[in-house]
């Protein structure tokens, strides 16, 4: 490849880090393989005229005029990088818009039919890299939030229908499609099946990220009685449910603390409630319990631990993310969910998530904050960053 295309990508990879959830550069030049994998050379110049706002063909066209000869060749270039999964498409007002999508939740999710070694050792060594982490960290919200599995529920709790992951689906328009988990893949290839569930279709798309994933190959679409029965099994096999941290779910994974990203992150860092949405947090009832460790084999976070055998489980509420998994687990029924002081409320789509997000992105400044605040939680918490996945 000569120089000019390799600066295709280049300057893709400095307009994808100008946007919501930003695409740092780093010394090994991984993030460049990363979009090769992707994008040719052609289709990473014409992907720099969109941005993480869905727009319509003509608006993309007033900027990549001078890549192509016509809208129409345009509209087929774009397609060909939805289908492969480097943009999101959306129809909105009976138009198909375009839109640059994250690496992470994005471009990476929809690689699950087009997964090779080589492609999840760049991925790898990008993601690893702490110029990525801190800049993922960086968002002012999370892109993902949990919600409690349905038998965790209680009267008491005060649980908005954006908490609820049937009334997160029964309430959905649709389209939805039935997505490979790809970490679980990915763990698979690497063979270290999954310790959870031996299911590889868990993670659901909805909504316009259903479309997508149906253009690009990575999901099949399936009905919403199909949908509610795979969660009400994901739930029955202890997988924690992540859906967007929007009132309008655009998708719900269903995860693993063996083989999931986001929560072998949780895992890594000292305080992870610094960076996650949730709502509610488990507690023990010391009285009944009679430390059966139950709880703590069922939690993916290890947020729950039992010290000694027959002493009462503690859970940790700097670890601890209200997945709601070790309460019905519990012979004793010792463990309830109660809701968090302050409660959060998600914006209500992707696109006004994304807007808080790009409206306050941090600058150097903030990073270099935030790597203090996780350098200091590691020396009070004693947390090394290391995990066990």
């Amino acid at each position: 490849m000569n120089k000019n295309e390799d600066q295709a990508y280049v300057r893709l990879q400095q307009h994808l880090d100008r946007q919501a959830v930003g695409f740092p550069a780093t010394e090994s030049g991984a993030e460049l393989r990363v979009l090769k994998h992707i994008f040719t050379p052609r289709e990473a110049e014409i992907a720099t005229c969109l941005t993480y706002k869905p727009e319509p063909l003509e608006t993309v066209f007033a900027r990549a005029g001078n890549l192509v000869g016509s809208p129409d060749e345009l509209a087929a270039v774009l397609d060909g990088i939805a289908k492969k999964g480097g943009i999101e498409t959306k129809m909105k007002d009976g138009a198909k818009h375009y839109c640059n999508p994250p690496l992470i939740v994005g471009m990476y999710e929809f690689q699950a039919g087009r997964l090779t070694p080589e492609f999840i050792r760049d991925v790898d060594e990008y993601t690893g890299d702490k110029r990525f982490g801190i800049e993922f960290l960086a968002t002012e919200l999370p892109q993902m939030r949990t919600i409690p599995v349905g038998r965790s529920i209680s009267p008491q709790n005060h649980v908005s229908t954006f908490d609820q992951v049937m009334a997160l689906l029964q309430h959905s328009e649709g389209p939805f499609a039935i997505i490979e988990c790809i970490c679980r893949k990915k763990k698979s290839m690497e063979d270290k099946p999954c310790k959870v569930t031996d299911r590889k279709e868990t993670c659901l798309g909805i909504g316009h990220l259903a479309a997508s994933g149906l253009v690009s190959g990575s999901g099949r679409e399936i009905s919403r009685e199909e949908a509610i029965a795979i969660i009400e099994e994901n739930q029955k096999e202890g997988l924690v449910l992540q859906p967007s941290n929007t009132e309008q779910a655009d998708f719900i994974c269903s995860c693993c603390g063996c083989c999931c990203g986001m929560l072998a992150l949780h895992k890594m860092l000292p305080r992870p409630l610094d960076f996650w949405a949730a709502n509610f947090h488990a507690a023990v009832d010391a009285t009944l319990c009679d430390g059966c460790g139950a709880c703590a084999k069922r939690c993916q976070v290890g947020a729950v631990s039992v010290a000694e055998k027959k002493q009462p489980a503690v859970v940790d509420l700097n670890r601890c993310i209200g997945c709601g998994l070790c309460v019905p687990t519990c012979p004793k029924k010792a463990l309830s969910l109660f809701d968090n002081p302050a409660r959060v409320v998600p914006p209500k789509t992707r696109e006004d998530l994304y807007d808080t997000i790009m409206a306050k992105k941090k600058g150097k400044l903030g990073k270099l904050k935030l790597l203090g605040k996780i350098t200091i939680g590691s020396i009070r918490t004693g947390r090394t960053g290391k995990t066990d996945t």
